[in-house]
């Protein structure tokens, strides 16, 4: 378990932020984005059974292992949370949010909207950041233009997509990823960030 520190303004504890939102919102594009402009947060890895897609690298973007692998994780109470996404596992390593906690840093997670969920429950004190894109009619565009799935595919993740939407309300803050404006929307999460920073009472991220 983290510790909790008492409240010191010029050290503040770090906080667990979590981006989330449906597919097709830009979850992965804002991250590259954040990692791009050299901000001091642990962004976490995220192993998952599924293929690495062209240009992703192991242990950069995930931690792809397979089946067998992932099955020893789950028994041996190595992560955070997982879940079954679109046919494949992907789940967050416990050890490494903890380490990078420990070490004073914010620590940035990329989850579906059924992760988030799930660390609300294990962690009340996560700031949850809900990425949307400006109507569903844009959201699914960006889902076609993909075109990394079958038609079945493509089906299965619209049809959770505007399920997911309606989650909305179980998260802190919303942001509206607007095409072409990548680094407002970072410029927001890090606003977000700023002001948690500066709560008169603080959030205890405690795992």
């Amino acid at each position: 378990m983290c510790h909790e520190s008492e409240f010191n303004p010029l050290h503040p504890s770090p906080l667990l932020i979590v981006i989330s939102g449906p597919s097709g919102v830009g979850k992965d594009t804002v991250i590259q984005r954040m990692k791009e402009r050299n901000l001091p947060f642990h962004f976490v890895v995220t192993a998952a059974t599924r293929a690495a897609r062209p240009n992703e690298v192991h242990g950069v973007d995930y931690f792809f292992v397979s089946h067998d692998e992932f099955a020893r994780m789950i028994e041996q109470d190595e992560l955070l949370e997982y879940a079954i996404v679109y046919n494949d596992y992907k789940g967050i390593p416990k050890a490494q949010v903890r380490e990078a906690l420990a070490s004073g840093k914010d620590v940035v997670m990329r989850l579906d909207v059924q992760g988030a969920a799930t660390v609300r429950k294990l962690c009340p004190d996560a700031v949850l950041v809900f990425l949307t894109t400006k109507d569903e009619s844009e959201m699914i565009n960006r889902l076609k233009a993909r075109r990394t799935e079958t038609p079945e595919g493509l089906k299965l993740r619209i049809a959770t997509a505007r399920k997911e939407l309606n989650r909305l309300n179980e998260f802190d803050f919303v942001i509206v990823n607007r095409e072409f404006q990548l680094d407002e929307t970072v410029d927001t999460i890090l606003s977000i960030i700023h002001a948690e920073h500066h709560r008169v009472n603080p959030r205890k991220v405690t795992l």
